[in-house]
């Protein structure tokens, strides 16, 4: 089960990460707590959860399947297009982010029943566990992005960025290079920004789960899986605008800079995500009862 979900978001990694935009790269990093199901990561569940939870998990994949990812087949259209047309650039770069936005939205919205049925159903010992799942979680975020020198940060964060970049369109150029070490020299903390955010959010789950049975319990967990800008940190929130166009900006100079190769190796990827998805059984079973 936890492989096919892995399976499930990675496919919507690489597509967000095409768009460049890192704010929609941090939610879906927040799926491991958007999705229920993945609590398994952050605490035991029992025969009877889990159980319950297949069920749920083979109900919203199906969902999604029938449901959503034609949706990303057009999206990957308009993407492609975008590459062929050489239209790369900021207008047509945040009208897909939008678009992925709110698929995520929906995405949200689907599993927010689920996830407060099986909030409600833990114990306090599994609540506990969460609680120091989280704190585990940010001590480790901690270590990995931020207990370094601010210039390190940059450069790790220019490192990955690379990295990514490099699986979509081939070795970066040394004017790209150069670009990507200014994109995340004008992010600055964002590393520190991000990982406060995180953890606000998580306390405030933790505080919820704890008074799961409150009338008002259903609600608090509907505003915290679908409405989380409102509970964005003020810190956040201000770095908010910047890093959405910083994001969008980077991707629009790298493609403007890309070799024919580079784009060539792009479409490629668009290809083979857009592969990945029509090959999906339960797509194919759609379209055969269709």
């Amino acid at each position: 089960m936890r492989i096919v979900l892995r399976g499930f978001i990675s496919l919507w990694l690489g597509l967000i990460l095409l768009t460049g935009c890192s704010q929609i790269g941090l939610t879906y990093r927040h799926l491991d707590l958007i999705i229920p199901w993945s609590l398994n990561d952050y605490l035991d569940m029992n025969a009877t959860q889990k159980d319950w939870l297949d069920e749920r998990l083979k109900e919203h994949l199906s969902w999604h399947c029938t449901t959503q990812i034609p949706g990303y087949l057009t999206w990957l259209d308009r993407l492609q297009g975008m590459v062929e047309t050489n239209q790369v650039n900021e207008t047509q770069l945040k009208a897909r982010t939008a678009e992925a936005r709110q698929a995520i939205a929906t995405i949200s919205q689907e599993i927010t029943p689920s996830a407060v049925q099986l909030l409600r159903q833990l114990n306090d010992q599994q609540v506990a566990e969460m609680q120091a799942a989280f704190a585990k979680d940010r001590d480790k975020h901690e270590a990995d992005f931020v207990d370094q020198p601010l210039d390190r940060q940059i450069r790790d964060r220019a490192q990955r960025m690379e990295k990514r970049l490099s699986a979509w369109i081939g070795k970066l150029s040394p004017v790209q290079k150069d670009r990507v070490l200014q994109w995340s020299t004008s992010l600055g903390e964002q590393n520190r920004l991000w990982i406060d955010n995180r953890a606000h959010w998580q306390s405030l789950l933790v505080t919820a789960v704890k008074q799961r049975q409150a009338p008002d319990f259903d609600n608090k967990i509907a505003r915290l899986l679908q409405d989380r800008e409102t509970f964005w940190t003020p810190e956040y929130r201000e770095a908010y605008d910047h890093t959405e166009q910083a994001a969008i900006s980077l991707i629009t100079d790298l493609m403007a800079q890309s070799s024919p190769e580079q784009r060539g190796k792009l479409l490629e990827k668009i290809a083979d995500v857009r592969k990945d998805f029509t090959n999906l059984s339960c797509l194919k079973g759609a379209k055969n009862q269709g």
